[in-house]
């Protein structure tokens, strides 16, 4: 379950996890209902996907799949990969990722510093020309191992021992939970993690809608469900545009002082709906949304700079359900 809380850690992988909640209610329409971020930029390489990739690694190394010098190839937005690639290199291990073209720049830097190969995919065709062109690869390089994080349940483990317990621990009362849908292991993981504590929470699945792009987060309305997301077990999904999820990506830098990615203001944004929501039926509560990785990834995209256009009457009037 979730490790100790020592400041003392003995490298870089006991440094994953254990991430704090921070407070951003300054920005929710409502006083009575408390909304909080999951800061997982304080991980290593800077994201939530850490978790998932100790995790597929050790899952391999567990059953013989891996051993020092081995291949690894995987296909990611970027944060998947950069967690492999890291932990690639402490543990000796190649890393190939395949990515969509479409990617900030910081990315493809970020995974070559780690020493990681990248193999861009058609920049038009998103995440899902990506796991075809990796599966290719490995048809033909058996040697090659894929952790496949879209199907591989060491991924939502990963966020049912660690995160989750996290959550319990640090606010056991919280009567909703927010996260990007991507691979799915996330929304799987802690979900299950929380509802052993409490059968009454609410588990909310963020996604973009089908004519946008929001890094990090996929619309299942493209036709691919990833085998580990069980779409039974969210009691909601809600639509936001790439545009909304600049907004408040921008409003928690300059509102709250956290510099957080793209899908961090997604998944605020959702959370905030929800507060509206609550606060229209005279509820109380409190909301937790993952913040699953930093800002510093997304710089070269323009939307923390002063002069970022955005129409905020036109924003908050959609919402998709």
């Amino acid at each position: 379950m979730a490790a100790g809380l020592s400041a003392v850690k003995n490298g870089a992988l006991d440094a994953i996890g254990n991430t704090p909640l921070v407070d951003v209610s300054v920005l929710s329409p409502d006083p009575k209902i408390q909304i909080y971020g999951k800061l997982e930029s304080v991980n290593p390489t800077g994201s939530v996907k850490d978790r998932a990739a100790r995790s597929l690694i050790e899952d391999a190394e567990q059953k013989g799949l891996l051993k020092p010098s081995d291949t690894i190839l995987e296909p990611t937005s970027g944060n998947t990969g950069l967690g492999l690639a890291m932990i690639g290199r402490i543990r000796g291990y190649k890393v190939k990722v395949v990515m969509p073209a479409s990617v900030p720049p910081e990315r493809v830097n970020l995974l070559e510093a780690f020493g990681a190969e990248v193999i861009l995919s058609d920049a038009d065709m998103g995440t899902n020309e990506s796991i075809v062109m990796a599966q290719h690869i490995a048809e033909e390089n058996p040697s090659y191992y894929m952790p496949y994080q879209y199907g591989n349940e060491a991924n939502p483990r990963a966020h049912y021992t660690t995160t989750g317990p996290e959550i319990v621990r640090d606010m056991p009362d919280v009567d909703v939970f927010v996260a990007g849908l991507g691979t799915g292991g996330t929304l799987m993981g802690v979900g299950k993690a929380l509802r052993e504590h409490n059968p009454d929470v609410q588990i909310i699945a963020t996604a973009p809608h089908p004519d946008d792009k929001v890094q990090g987060l996929r619309s299942i309305e493209h036709g691919y469900i990833p085998p580990i997301l069980d779409l039974e077990k969210l009691d909601g999904r809600i639509l936001i545009e790439g545009e909304e999820a600049f907004y408040w990506t921008r409003k928690l830098l300059t509102d709250t002082g956290f510099f957080v990615g793209v899908s961090s203001g997604a998944t605020f944004a959702t959370a905030r709906k929800i507060a509206q929501k609550m606060s229209d039926e005279g509820s109380e509560g409190k909301i937790v949304a993952m913040f699953a990785d930093g800002g510093w990834k997304y710089l070269s995209t323009g939307i923390y700079g002063e002069d970022y256009k955005f129409n905020q009457a036109e924003i908050e009037g959609k919402t998709w359900w």
